[in-house]
């Protein structure tokens, strides 16, 4: 297992080790001793798994807020999709930045996200389906989202001509990055990015 440094500080690619056969492959997706040996603490409570039916499916950008701020090892085991993370700690030099990364079925890679960021993905496949580990459990009035085409923010989609986006009423109704800005200027304990 390796990882591999983004443009974000802390978010990683991680590429697990594949043994392979003519039965076939196997791999470890996780394992608290290989990531604890490549500096990387994590206390995962919960596994999540999405089916998305169709190509252009959009989710997100979502987040937790405050204590309840998500940690989440993310992968594609069917299809493909394009995962977005984007800086929310608002003390850090890449505030506002995003990260772009393809993750497989057949290419193995697996995000790794820490506490403080938004989140989402776009289904580049026909079908996709996407695994994600998270340290805290989904706790529905700490949920926060930020619009996935702000302005501000210039998420570059990979959007194919006559690509049609399905995206939920929720996603299509978050706010602007202003104003989640406004809001933790006015809370400084909007998130507190030190807990992994």
């Amino acid at each position: 297992m390796t990882k591999r440094k983004t443009a974000l500080e802390g978010v990683y690619i991680i590429e697990p080790e594949m043994f392979g056969d003519h039965r076939g492959w196997f791999t470890e997706t996780w394992s608290k001793r290989n990531f604890e040996e490549l500096g990387l603490y994590y206390d995962f409570v919960q596994d999540n798994h999405s089916f998305s039916s169709k190509k252009g499916t959009l989710r997100g950008l979502h987040f937790q807020k405050g204590e309840y701020s998500q940690a989440k090892l993310v992968r594609c085991v069917r299809g493909s999709i394009l995962d977005v993370a984007v800086d929310l700690r608002h003390e850090s030099f890449t505030f506002k930045k995003w990260v772009a990364v393809e993750l497989s079925a057949g290419n193995h890679r697996e995000l790794l996200i820490p506490r403080g960021f938004a989140h989402g993905f776009l289904v580049l496949s026909d079908v996709a389906e996407f695994c994600y580990k998270v340290t805290d459990f989904y706790h529905p009035n700490d949920e926060g989202g930020l619009s996935y085409k702000d302005p501000d923010l210039k998420v570059e989609w990979p959007i194919e001509e006559g690509m049609i986006l399905t995206i939920s009423e929720k996603d299509l109704h978050w706010g602007s990055f202003a104003e989640y800005t406004e809001k933790i200027e006015k809370n400084t304990h909007f998130f507190k990015s030190s807990r992994m």
